[in-house]
């Protein structure tokens, strides 16, 4: 499967999808002006991936600053990651935060609330 970069901007994350060398993230500021726009593709992307996902998906978020129209996004990239289990395949969500930045942190906790997954939470010294 070919993988999906996006190079990250002012207002929009960086984003990989690479099967083939097992690098899943997304990072950096998401605000972008479009979120459909911006995400709408990467949820068509992962709706192919969960179809033959690698043995294990290890998907990495470390974001700086998010807004709310990003994160009904991030809650549907998540519902999709989260359809890789039911294959049996596992699933690894890692959250990276600034250990000053507990807001992030918080975020984090409320994404894996509502996402029902498992996250582990990273602190960046």
């Amino acid at each position: 499967m070919k993988a999906y970069n996006v190079e990250a901007t002012d207002f929009s994350p960086k984003v990989v999808l690479d099967p083939e060398n097992n690098i899943f993230e997304i990072s950096g500021i998401s605000r972008p002006e479009n979120a459909n726009d911006f995400y709408e593709p990467i949820v068509q992307w992962l709706n192919i991936y969960i179809q033959n996902p690698n043995e294990v998906t290890r998907v990495k978020f470390n974001f700086d600053y998010f807004n709310t129209s990003s994160l009904k996004y991030f809650l549907m990239i998540l519902s999709k990651f989260r359809e890789i289990t039911d294959s049996n395949a596992k699933l690894e969500i890692i959250w990276y935060y600034d250990k000053v930045d507990e807001s992030m942190f918080e975020a984090g906790k409320s994404l894996e609330e509502l996402s029902e997954l498992e996250f582990n939470f990273v602190v960046i010294e």
